[in-house]
């Protein structure tokens, strides 16, 4: 019944209710020998409502609310967003392909040589070269 062992001590357990259920309605029962079986049932059937409804509190997603900036700062990082895009169209194709794989992609080093069919050494310094020039071309110190 419980997910895990552990949990098990804080299953709820509708006993009383059940119970009290069972002697109520005494007199609708087919067979009154089945009480004990029908009690077993009621709370079993008891827990795992409950045990749905906790579960469902994990199922719902938490709204996502995006960080409230002002307008400006949106308006300063697209536009940092643009130069950076700019800057790495000036690059060649290969150092535009290993940033892009490692960066945006969150590859490593060894998936990025992988990718690109080339030894890591080499996918590495393409990396090293291609940011030296990502910088220079933006202004920045390298």
């Amino acid at each position: 019944m419980a997910p895990r062992e552990s949990s098990a001590r804080h299953l709820p357990v509708p006993r009383l209710p059940a119970f009290a259920r069972t002697h109520a309605g005494r007199a609708r029962l087919r067979d009154p020998d089945s009480a004990l079986a029908y009690v077993r049932s009621a709370v079993l059937n008891g827990c795992r409502s409950v045990l749905r409804r906790r579960a469902t509190v994990f199922r719902r997603p938490v709204p996502y609310e995006p960080p409230v900036w002002s307008a400006e700062s949106a308006a300063l990082l697209g536009e940092e967003r643009r130069e950076v895009l700019v800057a790495l169209q000036g690059l060649p194709q290969r150092q535009r392909e290993a940033l892009t794989l490692r960066y945006y992609f969150d590859l490593t080093d060894q998936e990025v040589a992988a990718a690109m069919g080339v030894s890591g050494s080499t996918a590495r310094s393409t990396i090293a070269r291609g940011l030296s020039a990502l910088a220079r071309a933006l202004g920045e110190d390298a």
